[in-house]
């Protein structure tokens, strides 16, 4: 079975792309248990609690991500380089458990990966 990767690279609630890479995600889980998420640049955000989507009259998908588990992913990593520049705490709480790692070792564990798919 192929290794697939998901990058999300895009702020979470200025389009739809977060959302719609969250639902390939989970469906793609029934069909390859070696699936990893991998998030960098604005991306990060994606990960970052208490965020307020209905102010702007999104829908907060990022509960979501919360389900992960239930579906065996498990390998999430976020890049700590992309959240040092946009200002947040290397030790700030996500709302997975995510492996930080900075951009070299990144772009060293996506080298592993068959696809990449990116939102």
């Amino acid at each position: 079975m192929k290794k697939i990767a998901f990058v999300f690279t895009h702020v979470p609630h200025g389009s739809s792309g977060g959302r719609e890479g969250l639902d390939a995600v989970l469906a793609t889980s029934a069909l390859t248990d070696d699936i990893g998420l991998f998030f960098l640049s604005d991306g990060v955000f994606q990960l970052l609690p208490d965020q307020q989507p209905d102010q702007i009259l999104m829908r907060n998908y990022i509960a979501t991500f919360g389900v992960l588990a239930l579906y065996d992913i498990e390998q999430c990593f976020i890049c700590s380089d992309s959240m040092h520049v946009r200002g947040i705490d290397l030790d700030a709480p996500l709302v997975i458990d995510a492996i930080r790692l900075n951009q070299q070792q990144i772009h060293d564990c996506l080298s592993g990966y068959d696809v990449v798919l990116t939102f």
